[in-house]
């Protein structure tokens, strides 16, 4: 596969995962119910203060779309996207099985696993980083993103239950 070649096809992909996150984002604040609606909908899931996870969902989905489209900054991007991914499986989606038309968490898993993805590839050549000549991806960019999403997501969902448990009629 030629360099171009290879080029358009991480071009295309970030701009699907970008453009995805972005309007996730963007739907959490504009979207029906606004910022609040959302911030009811994560404390019905677990996360509480339902505001501030609300407020850092939107942030964290606007921010790592922005950096996954203009190539930029791929490792950050990706422990980003596979945090809150991972967030929403283990919560909104969890035992809910695989495919995402029963509630499923697969898209979240595709989106998570693309982000890991460009972190190891790289943007490609059409990309900021390749305009300032950085060179933050491979294996341990890769590894590192997917470990820290991880975490992230852990951290999350034990405290998530652990509200649960000592909040049990909220």
């Amino acid at each position: 596969m030629n360099g171009a070649s290879m080029d358009l096809g991480l071009f295309l992909i970030r701009v699907t995962v970008g453009i995805t996150m972005c309007v996730h984002g963007i739907n959490k604040c504009f979207g029906p119910g606004g910022i609040t609606g959302t911030a009811s909908w994560f404390e019905s899931v677990g996360l509480r203060p339902g505001l501030l996870h609300a407020r850092t969902a939107v942030v964290t989905e606007l921010v790592s779309g922005l950096l996954v489209m203009s190539g930029l900054a791929l490792p950050l991007a990706a422990v980003m996207i596979a945090g809150t991914m991972g967030v929403a499986a283990s919560t909104d989606h969890r035992g809910k099985g695989f495919f995402v038309f029963k509630g499923g968490w697969e898209y979240v898993a595709v989106l998570a696993l693309l982000a890991i993805a460009l972190a190891s590839t790289g943007p490609g050549g059409w990309s900021l980083e390749r305009s300032l000549g950085w060179a933050f991806h491979g294996i341990f960019w890769g590894c590192t993103a997917g470990v820290v999403g991880a975490l992230t997501t852990i951290m999350a969902s034990a405290s998530a239950r652990a509200r649960e448990r000592d909040n049990p009629h909220r």
